[in-house]
């Protein structure tokens, strides 16, 4: 019998009232398509799948140094291998990412030496955006190539004074 009284107008929760009015207005409830970064990165970059302690399968994919001098290990991170996409071309790989999440990135450091004279490591852990991800590996788009250096080259020796060889070789044979 409790279904037998009448709901009081106070009785509806606001978002329930204002629902119902906008579909009377004939306004439509889609939800919003998440935005993702794509990402793309080259096939050496990724590394063999393997199973983590929990039974997950996951890829850990390697992030270079932006900087040619920075001889530090690289920063990586994990990731399931069913985000990650070979392109249609076989050469690369890509992967999407939501826009507005992080990432854990794990770059080993060399602390010290121990008594026995072995490296000690640690591992350094940051957290960054996905945007910021994405720069960080696609950086190789903003390198110079190895082909406009040499156009450089090619234009600098094309500038500069030609010298004139002196000949060693004649034709004259002489008996």
């Amino acid at each position: 019998m409790a279904n037998d009284r009448m709901t009081m107008p106070g009785d509806i929760p606001d978002f329930v009232r204002e629902a119902e009015e906008a579909m009377a207005s004939g306004e439509a409830f889609l939800p919003e398509e998440p935005k993702e970064v794509t990402i793309k990165f080259g096939r050496g970059l990724v590394g063999e799948p393997f199973i983590s302690k929990n039974g997950n399968e996951l890829v850990e994919i390697k992030i270079p140094n932006v900087d040619p001098k920075d001889s530090r290990p690289w920063e990586s991170f994990v990731i399931s291998p069913k985000i990650v996409h070979e392109n249609q071309f076989g050469k690369g790989m890509w992967m999407k990412l939501p826009e507005d999440g992080t990432t854990r990135l794990a770059r080993s450091v060399n602390t010290g030496i121990d008594a026995n004279g072995k490296k000690i490591w640690k591992t350094e852990y940051r957290n960054v955006a996905n945007t910021e991800l994405k720069s960080l590996l696609e950086s190789y788009k903003t390198r110079e190539s190895v082909l406009g250096k040499l156009s450089e080259k090619k234009e600098a020796i094309g500038s500069a004074p030609k010298t004139m060889k002196p000949k060693t070789r004649t034709n004259d044979v002489s008996l």
